[in-house]
């Protein structure tokens, strides 16, 4: 449904988060995998790669969800008689698990030797053992097996780690020389600006490779009023300001960079959004003379246009974009229109004309179609909204629109009478369409067992539990550390060998997606997923569509974390639990500390003073909810979600339309809105938040089915294999 991924304007309450995380993993779990140099340096023997159908033969990753309790059992077992592969990684999970329990001699026994059993971990063995040894007190021992890491392992990640928990200076030397990117390397470099501001290099390894975290600017400022630095390195500050949305600060810095197209195009962009006009249009206008067959250039023609003081005067930068850039042209002619149509409607009917022959294919052409589909439906004049409407899913089927005009091709088609051709919409668009809230509401007509806006609040699915992806980048040593949920080496590992954060690759930017949700930062890791289906170069996009193929791809979209919290709470209030999931994950992204503006909080934004009425109603104390607590949160949410629902008859679409926008308006859009059909009350909605917070939270009810409902995958799937052609009137 969201071709762009939604979100409310939220604040997050942020502390020390990523140091206790990272001191988390020196202190309870200091191990970390193989960097760059392993895949560069091969070893005598080279493990078998890891792949799903690998990875699902693992009885060892299949039990990485269960607590340390649940699994231990299982896990002896698999030491024993297992496989050589999964032995070990039985005995390196007991051992983790022995070690966080303090049972450090217990661990012991089990690391003896793993270290050349285990060879993709062994560096990470050493660690553990020397952590075990640190508890222990055999503190000797323990700086013996960080010396080992370092000489047997002296280009993996592992030692980077090894040389922090050392800690003498000549190695955080070594550190910061050979490991720049690491997390802990970074914490070595704000200490020691912490003690001297001016050292322009660490900054410079900041900017590079810590842009995104906190405290950072700083840095960044500091380094700014070098005047040494060289281009290539003002264009590295420029693009560590531009990231954290300080577009003035990036304009100075870009101006002193290589002069690349991006460089020029965002010193313009820059300038216009600080509102300094006149040095924008010549930061554009010099982009435009110097590079006039750069993709940036089409952009800053189109800014060009936007600019003119005079409508008139940006039609000579708009025909540029349609002669020379035809991914661009529908855009600019959208703007032709709106200038021409007041001074020559007839040369903008020939541009209207245009952008829906020769650029049908754009998403300003489908948006077209849309708006005239729409004045024609209003009109009830169904059949020829349905032919403005037909060609948006074929022509434009990455369009947001496209399973939208796909779904009321076949209401439209009911409504004349055409009920075979509405059955072929349908179909069209839960199997070109299966991620969106319209293949849920064309499942639905077509009488599938998918719930209707009557029926989801008290449907119970089988569901099955979220199983990690192989990540699609990082050594096979970053895989086994994710798949066996050492999410803290993992993260570490990941940091360490992701070089390329400021472009990073389709398959790179899904890894760092499932490394984000992995740490907990489900907000970051979502959305670093979602925004996979923006990229643009027709190979990235081709990397795209190939990766949205998989389920994997879509249940990194959909996260299901809280589970166990979510399902107790659900059954306890009678509540479908993928409703309840589907609500958290437009309100908060799964956020537990997220905090919106208008003092919501939490997972599913229970407003304090809700809770404090929710509480003596359940016989509880107001004083001793924490909504900051999952299990409190949920508890709370699930409550009020279940309140109305018993406003409103059970039915989901008010009951989710008065969670956001409150019974009071909910009344008043029941004597004023088309209530006979659904769907109508839906696109009726005249608050748009609303309107698309119903959609929203449906169509992610209706992803969460289709992911983890195992009858419903398998019928999904029946209908994405057979593509019907959407029937032509």
């Amino acid at each position: 449904m969201l071709k762009k991924l939604q979100t409310k304007h939220i604040s997050l309450i942020v502390g020390a988060g990523l140091f206790a995380f990272l001191a988390g993993a020196v202190v309870s779990a200091p191990e970390i995998g193989q960097s760059v140099g392993q895949w560069l340096i091969p070893r005598k023997t080279q493990p078998e790669k890891l792949s799903e159908e690998s990875k699902a033969k693992s009885p060892v990753f299949a039990l990485v969800s269960q607590s340390p309790q649940k699994r231990g059992a299982k896990l002896e077992a698999l030491k024993e008689g297992s496989q050589s592969a999964d032995r070990n990684r039985a005995r390196y999970l007991l051992a983790s698990d022995l070690i966080e329990q303090k049972q450090a001699q217990s661990a012991l026994e089990l690391l003896k030797g793993l270290d050349k059993d285990y060879p993709l971990l062994a560096p990470y063995v050493l660690l553990k053992q020397a952590q075990a040894n640190d508890i222990l007190g055999e503190e000797g021992k323990a700086s013996d097996l960080r010396q080992k890491v370092l000489k047997e392992y002296p280009k993996e990640a592992a030692a980077a780690k090894a040389l922090y928990l050392i800690g003498l200076r000549e190695y955080q030397d070594k550190a910061i020389a050979e490991f720049p990117s690491h997390p802990l390397t970074r914490e070595i470099i704000r200490k020691r600006l912490q003690e001297n501001p001016n050292q322009p290099q660490l900054q410079l390894v900041l900017a590079k490779y810590a842009y995104d975290q906190p405290g950072t600017l700083t840095a960044l400022d500091q380094l700014a009023k070098n005047p040494s630095l060289k281009p290539e390195q003002w264009e590295i500050l420029g693009t560590a300001y531009w990231e954290n949305n300080e577009f003035g600060k990036a304009t100075t810095a870009y101006a002193k960079a290589t002069r690349t197209p991006r460089n020029l195009y965002r010193v313009g962009r820059g300038w216009q959004i600080s509102g300094k006009r006149a040095e924008a249009l010549s930061g554009y206008q010099q982009l435009v003379k110097a590079f006039p067959d750069a993709q940036e250039t089409s952009t800053a023609l189109l800014r060009l246009a936007e600019m003119a003081t005079v409508r008139k005067d940006a039609l000579p930068y708009l025909d540029q974009v349609i002669s020379k850039f035809p991914d661009k042209a529908g855009t600019a002619l959208v703007q032709k229109v709106k200038i021409l149509q007041a001074q020559d409607p007839k040369a903008a009917s020939e541009a209207q004309k245009l952008l829906i022959t020769k650029y049908g294919n754009s998403e300003e052409a489908a948006e077209y179609r849309w708006k005239i589909a729409q004045q024609k439906a209003k009109a009830k004049d169904y059949k020829a909204a349905w032919q403005w409407a037909e060609p948006i899913p074929k022509n434009n089927p990455n369009s947001i629109l496209a399973p939208r005009a796909s779904f009321w091709v076949g209401k439209w088609a009911t409504k004349l009478g055409k009920k075979e051709e509405a059955k072929q919409a349908y179909e069209y668009t839960l199997s070109n369409f299966p991620h969106s809230y319209y293949a849920w509401r064309a499942g639905a007509i077509l009488g599938l067992n998918v719930g209707n806006f009557n029926s989801v609040r008290r449907m119970n699915p089988n569901l099955v539990p979220f199983q990690r992806p192989v990540p699609t980048a990082g050594s096979e040593t970053l895989k086994e550390l994710y798949l066996l949920g050492q999410d803290r080496d993992a993260w570490l590992q990941w940091q360490t060998e992701f070089q390329n954060k400021m472009q990073p690759t389709v398959a790179e930017q899904f890894t760092e997606g499932l490394m984000r949700l992995a740490k907990g930062e489900n907000i970051i890791g979502i959305d670093k997923v979602a925004k996979l289906e923006d990229r643009e170069t027709p190979e990235e996009q081709a990397q795209y569509q190939e990766l949205s193929k998989k389920v994997t791809y879509w249940q990194a979209r959909y996260p299901f974390p809280f589970q166990k919290e979510i399902e107790q709470w659900s059954q306890k209030r009678q509540l479908n639990p993928l409703l309840v999931v589907a609500l958290m994950r437009q309100e908060s992204h799964f956020e537990p500390k997220v905090r919106s503006t208008a003092g919501a909080v939490g997972l599913m934004q229970v407003l304090p003073s809700t809770a404090k009425w929710i509480a003596p109603q359940i016989q509880l104390d107001s004083k001793k909810i924490d909504l900051q607590n999952p299990n409190d949160n949920i508890m709370m949410g699930t409550w009020y979600l279940d309140h109305t629902h018993q406003q409103y008859g059970n039915n989901s679409l008010l009951a989710i339309a008065s969670y956001n926008a409150g019974p009071g308006n909910v009344s008043k859009w029941l004597q004023t809105l088309p209530k006979g059909d659904p769907d109508e009350f839906v696109e009726s909605i005249p608050f748009d938040e609303t309107r698309n917070y119903v959609r929203q939270v449906l169509g992610n009810y209706w992803n969460y089915l289709r992911l983890y409902n195992p009858e419903i995958s398998q019928l999904v799937a029946k209908y994405s294999a057979v593509h019907p052609q959407l029937p032509l009137q």
